[in-house]
């Protein structure tokens, strides 16, 4: 390891692990498996607590559904230890584009660069008598 690296893993959370994640895998971590992303994903020999180790940008969406559902303790099986399947409604992975050119802007907002959509021409507003 790196002395760069060293020095992130000490002070900064946002690139991958810390030191005090490696020293808890040391300790306590047994790996369970690895994505698509190359995220590797532990668990405490007790079973109590699982993590994931992130392979670049800590991103939560970077995170499959399968994975996560066994992240959250909606499932006791890892996906590497069975034959996981996505279901046909699980959409495949699509990065986090908050704040980059390419994200969702609606009909509505200032910095569609569409023209708006006008109300309804029958629309009559509602006036008391």
């Amino acid at each position: 390891m790196g002395v760069k690296s060293f020095l992130l893993q000490f002070f900064t959370w946002w690139h991958s692990q810390t030191l005090g994640t490696r020293l808890l895998i040391a300790r306590q971590g047994e790996f369970v498996g690895e994505d698509q992303f190359g995220n590797k994903y532990y668990r405490q020999r007790n079973g109590e607590r699982r993590w994931v180790v992130y392979s670049g940008v800590v991103e939560a969406s970077m995170v499959p559904p399968g994975w996560h559902g066994w992240l959250a303790h909606r499932v006791d099986i890892p996906p590497s230890q069975e034959n996981y399947q996505p279901h046909p409604w699980e959409k495949p992975y699509m990065p986090n584009m908050t704040g980059v050119a390419p994200r969702y802007l609606p009909h509505g907002s200032l910095a569609n660069p569409e023209p708006r959509v006008v109300a309804r021409p029958d629309y009559e507003p509602w006036t008391p008598e």
